[in-house]
This record gives C-alpha cells, sequence and structure tokens, in this order.
C-alpha cells in the first residue's frame, strides 16, 4: 500500500526552520498522526450508494474518512475545497476512462474516497493507500491543496502506479513515480483548458502558492528547476538531465529533484508528437505504465517501454519519443539506477536525525551533540530504550516521511508509519 504526499520534503523542511515555521510544523505533528495508519488500516468506509466517488470534510480533524459532503451526482456545496475536489476527482476519473479505457484508478471501477479540510493549516495533500487527502494550507505561504486540479490528480495517479507498476518510491523508480503523477496531472491540467502541448505552460501546482511567495508553481516540467526562487523557500532544486542528476540519500534518493529529467523528456516527447498531450504522447506513456514494468524500473527501462509503446503508434513517434529521451541524456534500455552513497556513520557522542518527504520534498535535519545540551539526558534515556541493530527499516512510500537516525555508530532508515515511540520522541526533540 503507498502513501502518497505532493509536497516534497525539501520545502516542508525549509519552511519549518524559518522564522515563521509554525504551520509547517504542525504538518509534520499531523503526519505522525498517520504512522500507525498502515499497519492497523480498517477497511475504509464505501462512498454513498453507488456512486463512483464522493468527498468528505475531516473538519480540520484527523478522523478519516470524515463526514460525507458531497457524493457523485450531487449540486455544488458552497464549499471551494469540496467542491475543487470533486472536480478534480470527476475529471480524473473520465480522463483515464475516456482516454485510456481504465476504469477507476484500480481499473476494476473503484469508488474513489476524497477528504479535504483535514488538518488544521495542513500543508499537504497525499494518497494514503486507500483515499485522496487534501489539507487547507497555511494560509501564508500555501492556498488549499484541492486548488490546482492537477494536484488532485497528481495523488489520483499515484493510486493508479499503486495498481499498475507498483514503481518502488527510491531513487530512480521513484523519481519515475513522481513523474508519472505530474504528467498525468498535466495533462489533466490541459485537457480540461483545451490546450495543445505546444501552447500549454506545463506547470504543476499553479495557484498552490499564495501571492507573498516569488513563485509561480511548484514544479515546471518544461523549465525544470525554474518554479520558484523565495527567500523562505530557496531555489527550486528540480534538474533537468542526467548531466544533472543528484546522488543523495535524501527524498528517498532525490525522488522530487530527479523527477524534473523524466518530466522534461515528457514535456518534450509531447509537444513532438504534436497535438494534445493526453491524446498524444499520454496514451504512450500509459501504454509504458501498464506494459508489466518491474517496481525497480530506471529511467532507462522506462525509456525503452515508452519507445516501444510509440513503435506501436508509428515510426515517427517512435523516433519522436527516442529523441527526447535522449536530450534528456537517458539511452533506452534495460538499467539499474545510481546507488546513492552511504553516509559516514554519526561518531560517538553525536545524534543525527533527518527526515525528507511530502510533495514539496522539503529535506530538514539536526545534530545533536552529548553532553552540554538541555536535551542531553532526555535523548540518551530514548537511545538507551532503542535497539538500533534490530529496527525494521521499511520501504518509502510515495510523498511520505522518511526518517533517517545515527546514533553511536549505527544508521537506520525508517518509515513515517513504522516509526516507535521512541524513534517518534527522538525525531521530535532534534527536529526543530
Amino acid at each position: 500500500m503507498s502513501q502518497c504526499h505532493i509536497i516534497p520534503p525539501y520545502l516542508l523542511e525549509r519552511l519549518a526552520q524559518s522564522d515563521d515555521g509554525a504551520a509547517a510544523q504542525r504538518t509534520l505533528e499531523i503526519d505522525a498522526v498517520l504512522r500507525k495508519r498502515r499497519a492497523t488500516a480498517l477497511p475504509v468506509p464505501g462512498v454513498a450508494g453507488s456512486a463512483p466517488f464522493a468527498v468528505h470534510t475531516a473538519d480540520n480533524g484527523t478522523d478519516l474518512p470524515g463526514e460525507l459532503v458531497r457524493a457523485a451526482g450531487d449540486p455544488a456545496s458552497g464549499d471551494p475545497a469540496v467542491d475543487e475536489a470533486y472536480v478534480g476527482v470527476e475529471a480524473s476519473l473520465a480522463l483515464f476512462s475516456e482516454v485510456y479505457g481504465r476504469s477507476s484508478y484500480d481499473g476494476q471501477g473503484a469508488p474513489v474516497i476524497a477528504t479535504v479540510h483535514y488538518g488544521q493549516d495542513y500543508d499537504n495533500a497525499f494518497w494514503d493507500g486507500h483515499q485522496l487527502i487534501f489539507g487547507d494550507g497555511d494560509g501564508k505561504v500555501f492556498d488549499r491543496f484541492t486548488k490546482p486540479v492537477d494536484v488532485v490528480c497528481h495523488e489520483f495517479t499515484h493510486a493508479v502506479t499503486q495498481f499498475t507498476a507498483k514503481l518502488t518510491y527510491r531513487g530512480q523508480s521513484g523519481a519515475l513515480n513522481e513523474s508519472v503523477s505530474d504528467v498525468f496531472g498535466a495533462c489533466l491540467k490541459q485537457r480540461l483548458a483545451g490546450e495543445s502541448a505546444a501552447d500549454a505552460d506545463w506547470l504543476i501546482g499553479e495557484g498552490l502558492f499564495l501571492p507573498a511567495v516569488q513563485g509561480r508553481a511548484l514544479r515546471s516540467m518544461k523549465e525544470p528547476g525554474t518554479a520558484y526562487d523565495d527567500p523562505a523557500l530557496g531555489k527550486d532544486p528540480q534538474v533537468a538531465t542526467m548531466d544533472d542528476y543528484v546522488v543523495t540519500k535524501e527524498d528517498n534518493g532525490g525522488v522530487h529533484i530527479n523527477s524534473g529529467i523524466p518530466n522534461k523528456a515528457f514535456q518534450l516527447a509531447a509537444v513532438a508528437v504534436g497535438d494534445t498531450s493526453w491524446d498524444g504522447a499520454g496514451r504512450v506513456w500509459y501504454a509504458a505504465l501498464t506494459s508489466g514494468l518491474g517496481p525497480d524500473t530506471d529511467f532507462a527501462g522506462f525509456a525503452a517501454a515508452t519507445v516501444d509503446a510509440a513503435a506501436e503508434v508509428s515510426p515517427e513517434v517512435e523516433a519522436a519519443v527516442a529523441k527526447a529521451w535522449a536530450d534528456v541524456g537517458v539511452t533506452p534500455s534495460a538499467g539499474r539506477a545510481p546507488v546513492s552513497p552511504t553516509s559516514p556513520a554519526a561518531p560517538t557522542g553525536r545524534v543525527l536525525v533527518s527526515r525528507s518527504g511530502g510533495f514539496a520534498g522539503t529535506v530538514r535535519s539536526a545534530e545533536l551533540v552529548l553532553g552540554d545540551d538541555p536535551r542531553t539526558p532526555e535523548v540518551e534515556s530514548l537511545i538507551s530504550r532503542i535497539d538500533f541493530g534490530s529496527v525494521a527499516g521499511s520501504d518509502p512510500q510515495p510523498d511520505r516521511f522518511v526518517y533517517t537516525f545515527r546514533v553511536q555508530g549505527q544508521e537506520v532508515t525508517v518509515g513515517e508509519p513504522d516509526l516507535t515511540p521512541e524513534l517518534q520522541q527522538l525525531a521530535r526533540l532534534l527536529l526543530p
């Protein structure tokens, strides 16, 4: 089961460290509520009657799915978040059904549940393996996460990927997981606007930033790395070609940073193939996604799958897709993703904690030197109760937070839903 946030770790981390980072910190605390959801997940209540989808409200709490507000076929509620989620889910279902012949995210017509008004000042949106969840934003940096329709479709597409390629959320396969969600989010945005691939702006999350932020959107598929440059957020770190590929342990191996490479490949292919993104290159990408890829597929393997799918359309489309990948430095062939370097172990007397995850890709890290720091007694007490050698590491999940702890020469990486109470408290003590 996947759990997929839309804000990448490096943004929430940056915001939480700012002078006005209370909302970002609250987002992190709210996410802690979800840690046990995967392990203790109960069947999610279905939508009203036989409706294919429905929108609930959490009323700024964290109980899911919350109170039913609007089921498919119901009139507008007057609540902007509810009605935006309704439009986004309905349009996402229509895109995959009418263009790609897919019935809901699982291909079997599963009803879609969406919950809005999740948490207080919650700066995120995600697919938790069962349903779609959207925060209202903090009112300072982020607006409602239902506002950009491509954000809704981005999360819906994580569900599609969960039921098709099951791309592992780490390294190149994780960057592909993110990119595929951006691809179909962009296709939906352009479809609703009636735009051709050549005329589209190719911005992801446009309208999510509030006016005070110096940025156009969360990402640019046309020009990765140019979406924002803001004192609080920093500069958009996405890369566009393999020449700039970032080998890192942060952000689950750079899934939000390196996704700019396949994003750019799709944008180039869509313009070269011509007409509309959803009916042109989008069909090729969907065929590749559903072609039986393995969960650890890397850029080269996915590129090969798209070229094979394009060859079924025409030699011209095949050539356009192959050139798009070549332009970003990817050779379509079976291959393996670069291996992230192993971080040096923390010297004795030092405790290091880092956290990545979330749609915005923000990364937070902190170090404590045991001794004079007033937190030392509590940290030492926690460390004494944790057997780091037996802590079970866990696989990262799309857009969910991942924590790495390095203590006394030992290192463990744990997904947010799998944190023990002691690890949770250790992270809370060190990360501001």
